[in-house]
C-alpha cells in the first residue's frame, strides 16, 4: 500500500514538472537574480551609494558603487516608505507629511503606494528585509501573470516561457525595480488582460472580480502615469475582444467592472487628483524626455550609448528610455509579424507602433504636448515604452509558436528570407560602425564593444532558427532548450548588471550628528545640505523638498525668499536661497532653530553663511559636523494680536517682508477672521505634533491670533474645544486660527473630504464584491 502510494505521488510529481516546468522554470531564474539576498543577505538598495554620495554619511564614507542612476530611492521613495508605515503602526492614515516643504500632502503624493496591499509585507518582517521583498516580488509576479496571460492566448509552454522571461526583465522594470512602484502598477497588466479575454470567451464572475482588482491595485501601486496607459491599453483590448466576440452582455460587464476597479481606488486617486490641481506640476507642461530615433538601436543593444554603471554613458536617460526586452525575443517578436497574422497579433503591433510614436519625436507627440492633457503633457512621454515592451513579449512568443509551426511545416523559404534579412541588418550596421564612424573615437569604442554581444546571440539565434529545422525530434528538442536557455542568459545578464545588492549595514546607519539632532530637535526646523534621506528618515522637519506634486503656492514662496519678487517655481524642488535676500527673516519665521554644517564644506557658496551673522551660536561639534543654533528663530507656533488684509499675492510678499512689518506679533490673512486679535498678554503651547494632527494648549488674556508655520491646505481643519472653527491661510500659504481669550485646547485634525468620500465609495463596491464572491462560492458548493 505504502509502495503504491509512493508511486502515485512519484507519478503526480512527474506530472506536475511535464506540466507546469515553465513555471518552475521561471521561478528557478528568478531565483538565480535573488540569489544576493537570499544566499549573501545583501539587500536590492543602493547603500553604498546612498552612505558614498548622500549627507551627512557622505562626511564619513567612501567605497566604489555600482549603480549611482538611482538618487530617488535613497532620497524618496525609501523613506517615504518609512513614514508610510511608522504612521500606519501608529494608527493614522499617512496622509500628510511634516518633513518636506513645510509640510505637504503624503498619499496624495501618489508614489508614496499609501494603500498598496503590499505593505502589509512591513508587518511581518523587518523594514528592510520586508523592502527587499517588495522589491524582488516584482520580475516574479510580472514573470507568473504574463505567463497565464499568454496560456491563455493559447501559446505554447515553450513560447509562453520566452514571453515571461522577456517580461519580467524587460528594461523598463528593469531600471525601475529598486523604486518598487512603476514596476508594480505595470505588472498588473497581463492579469488585466487575462480577465478581458477570458470574459470574451466565457463568462465568469471571477474574470470580472479579477479585472476590478488588478485595475485597482494598478493604481494603489504608485506611478499615476503608467496606471493611465494600463488603463488605455486595457480598453483598447475590451473594444477589440467586443468586435471580436460581439458578445454585448459581456462588453457591458467587463466596462462596468472597469468602473468598479476605478471606484475602489478613489481613496488614491480624488487627493492625488487635488494635490495635482493645487501642484506646479498641473502648469509645467514640458516636452521632455523624448526617445531620440537613433536611441532605438537600444531595443536591440541596451548599452550601445554606454550604461551608467560602467560611467560610460554619454546621451543620459538611461533608466527613462530602456527598451530593452532580449535579442532573442526581440527578433521573434519580428518574426511573428512576417506572413499571415492573426487578429490578436495585430493588436499588439497596433499598439507598438502607436506606443513608439508617442515615445519619440513624432507628429502624434507634437499633438499631445499641443493639448496639454493633464498629466499627460506634464510627465516623461518615454515612459508609455511600458506598452512597447509589453506588446514586444506578447509577440515574441507567437513568434516561437509560428517558428516552431514553420519547422513542422518545413517552410524553409520563410525562415531562410528571415535570417538573411537580420543577416544583411547587422552587416549594414557593423559597415555604417566601422566604416562611417558616426560617433568620436571614445564613444565608438564603447559602442563596438556594447554591440557585440546582442550581435553574436543574433547570430547564435539564426543558427539555432535553422537547426531547429530538422526532423528529428532530439534536435529540435536541443534547440527549444538553447533557445530558452539563451533568453534566460541574456535577462539575467542584463538585470544583474544593472540591479544592485549592497550591504544591509550601509541602509541609513545612525551617526552622532543624527542622534545629537534627535535629541535637540523636537518640533523646530533645521537647514543644512540633506534632502528627505536625512529628514524623513529621522523626522527632521525641513523647508526644503523634492516631489514633482509640492504645492505651487509654497513654491512662490520660496521663490520669494531670493529677490522679494515671486518668480517660478522649479519643477519639483524647493530648495532654500542660502543667500537670498530674505532668507534670514524666512528662517526666523518658519521656526528654523538648527542650521547644520558640514566642516569640510568650510565657507563655500553652498553653505548656509552663519558667520555672517551673529545670531548663530555653535551648540554641537564633530569630526564631520557642527551644529549652530539660531537665536532669531521664532517659536513654530505663536500668538499674534493683529492683522492685514491682502489678496495680492506680491503685496503680500511686499509687506511680510518689509522693515516696518512686526511679524512675530502681526499676521496677513486673505479674509476677514470671526474672531478679531487684540493686544494682551497669552502662551500658547504644542502639546502633541504628529502628521496628521496637532494639538496646542492656549491660555491667553484676550482674543488672539494663533499662527503655526506650517503648510495650508484646504485638508486641514480646526477645533477649538472639541468645536470646529475656520482655519485661515496666513503670511502667504500657512495656518491661522482665531481664539477667544481663556484657556482652551485647539487641534488641527488633516481630514480631507476627497479621502472620506473616496474610502466610503471604496468601501462599498468592495462590500459589493465580496458578497458577489460568496454567492458565487455559495453557487459552486450547492453544485458541486
Amino acid at each position: 500500500m505504502g509502495i503504491t502510494a509512493k508511486g502515485k505521488f512519484l507519478t503526480w510529481i512527474k506530472q506536475l514538472a511535464i506540466t507546469q516546468w515553465p513555471i518552475l522554470a521561471i521561478v528557478f531564474v528568478w531565483l538565480i537574480f535573488s540569489s544576493p539576498y537570499f544566499i549573501k543577505g545583501l539587500v536590492p538598495f543602493p547603500s553604498k551609494y546612498l552612505v558614498t554620495f548622500f549627507p551627512p554619511w557622505s562626511a564619513a564614507y567612501a567605497m566604489p558603487v555600482k549603480n549611482n542612476a538611482m538618487p530617488d530611492v535613497a532620497t524618496q521613495i525609501y523613506p517615504w516608505k518609512k513614514l508610510t508605515i511608522d504612521m500606519w503602526r501608529n494608527g493614522q492614515i499617512p496622509l500628510w507629511n511634516p518633513f518636506s516643504f513645510s509640510g505637504t500632502p503624503h498619499a496624495a503624493n501618489y508614489q508614496t503606494a499609501v494603500f498598496s496591499p503590499f505593505n502589509l509585507l512591513f508587518f511581518v518582517f523587518p523594514f528592510v528585509d520586508a523592502w527587499s521583498i517588495l522589491v524582488l516580488l516584482q520580475p516574479l509576479l510580472a514573470g507568473l501573470f504574463m505567463y497565464i496571460f499568454l496560456r491563455s492566448l493559447d501559446r505554447s509552454r515553450e513560447s509562453s516561457f520566452v514571453g515571461s522571461i522577456a517580461f519580467m526583465f524587460c528594461g523598463f522594470i528593469v531600471v525601475w525595480m529598486a523604486y518598487a512602484t512603476l514596476g508594480y502598477t505595470a505588472l498588473w497588466l497581463p492579469l488585466i488582460l487575462f480577465a478581458i479575454h477570458n470574459q470574451s470567451k466565457k463568462q465568469s464572475w471571477w474574470n470580472l472580480l479579477l479585472l476590478s482588482v488588478a485595475i485597482s491595485l494598478s493604481f494603489f501601486s504608485g506611478h499615476f502615469q503608467i496606471s493611465f496607459y494600463i488603463l488605455g491599453i486595457s480598453l483598447l483590448f475590451l473594444i477589440f475582444k467586443s468586435f471580436l466576440y460581439k458578445n454585448k452582455k459581456s462588453v457591458i460587464s467587463l466596462f462596468f467592472f472597469f468602473l468598479l476597479g476605478i471606484l475602489i481606488s478613489l481613496p488614491q486617486l480624488l487627493p492625488s487628483l487635488h494635490a495635482y490641481t493645487q501642484s506646479f506640476r498641473s502648469s509645467a507642461f514640458s516636452k521632455g524626455e523624448i526617445i531620440p530615433f537613433q536611441y532605438l538601436i537600444t531595443i536591440f543593444a541596451p548599452d550601445f550609448f554606454g550604461n551608467p554603471v560602467t560611467r560610460n554613458d554619454w546621451f543620459g536617460h538611461y533608466a527613462e528610455w530602456s527598451s530593452y526586452i532580449g535579442v532573442l525575443p526581440l527578433l521573434l517578436a519580428v518574426y511573428s509579424s512576417i506572413g499571415k497574422k492573426k487578429k490578436q497579433i495585430w493588436f499588439f503591433c497596433f499598439i507598438v507602433v502607436v506606443g513608439l510614436l508617442l515615445a519619440t519625436p513624432t507628429f502624434l507627440n507634437d499633438v499631445l504636448f499641443s493639448a496639454k492633457l493633464p498629466v499627460l503633457s506634464t510627465s516623461s512621454a518615454s515612459r508609455i515604452i511600458i506598452l512597447v515592451s509589453f506588446s514586444l513579449c506578447v509577440l515574441s512568443s507567437f513568434g516561437l509558436d509560428d517558428l516552431i509551426a514553420d519547422w513542422k511545416m518545413k517552410s524553409m523559404r520563410k525562415i531562410i528570407l528571415f535570417i538573411l534579412s537580420i543577416l544583411s541588418i547587422l552587416l549594414f550596421f557593423w559597415i555604417f560602425i566601422l566604416f562611417k564612424k558616426p560617433l568620436d573615437t571614445e564613444k565608438l569604442i564603447v559602442a563596438k564593444r556594447n554591440l557585440m554581444l546582442p550581435s553574436l546571440m543574433a547570430l547564435v539565434a539564426c543558427v539555432l532558427f535553422l537547426f531547429g529545422s530538422i526532423k528529428k525530434t532530439f534536435i529540435r528538442l536541443f534547440v527549444l532548450i538553447c533557445l530558452l536557455g539563451l533568453v534566460s542568459f541574456d535577462m539575467l545578464r542584463f538585470v544583474s548588471k544593472w540591479m544592485p545588492f549592497d550591504p544591509r549595514e550601509y541602509v541609513y546607519p545612525k551617526m552622532a550628528v543624527i542622534e545629537e539632532l534627535q535629541k535637540r530637535v523636537g518640533v523646530d526646523r533645521v537647514v543644512g545640505n540633506f534632502g528627505g534621506e536625512f529628514s524623513m528618515m529621522y523626522g527632521i522637519s525641513s523647508l526644503e523638498g523634492y516631489d514633482a506634486v509640492y504645492q505651487e503656492r509654497y513654491g512662490e514662496f520660496g521663490t520669494a525668499i531670493s529677490t522679494g519678487k515671486i518668480g517660478t517655481p522649479e519643477r519639483s524642488i524647493v530648495r532654500l536661497d542660502k543667500h537670498g535676500k530674505y532668507s534670514e527673516e524666512a528662517l526666523a519665521l518658519l521656526g528654523v532653530r538648527f542650521v547644520l554644517h558640514r566642516l569640510s564644506d568650510g565657507r563655500f557658496g553652498w553653505t548656509y553663511p552663519i558667520w555672517e551673522y551673529p545670531n548663530y551660536h555653535s551648540v554641537y561639534k564633530d569630526n564631520y559636523y557642527e551644529l549652530f543654533e539660531n537665536t532669531n528663530s521664532f517659536p513654530r507656533a505663536f500668538l499674534a494680536s493683529s492683522y492685514t488684509i491682502i489678496t495680492d499675492k506680491q503685496r503680500v510678499i511686499d509687506e511680510l517682508f518689509s522693515k516696518n512689518f512686526d511679524r512675530k506679533n502681526s499676521i496677513i490673512l486673505e479674509r476677514e477672521p470671526l474672531i478679531k486679535p487684540q493686544e494682551g498678554k497669552g502662551t500658547v503651547s504644542i502639546v502633541r505634533y504628529t502628521p496628521t494632527e496637532i494639538q496646542f494648549a492656549v491660555n491667553t488674556s484676550s482674543p488672539k491670533l494663533l499662527f503655526l508655520s506650517d503648510v495650508f491646505d484646504s485638508g486641514w481643519k480646526a477645533f477649538i474645544d472639541g468645536k470646529s472653527v475656520p482655519l485661515y491661510r496666513a503670511d502667504y500659504d500657512f495656518r491661522v486660527v482665531s481664539v477667544l481669550e481663556g484657556n482652551h485646547k485647539i487641534s488641527m485634525k488633516y481630514q480631507p473630504d476627497n479621502v472620506t468620500w473616496g474610502l466610503r465609495v471604496s468601501f462599498v463596491v468592495l462590500i459589493f464584491l465580496l458578497i458577489g464572491s460568496l454567492k458565487e462560492l455559495v453557487y459552486a458548493y450547492r453544485h458541486i
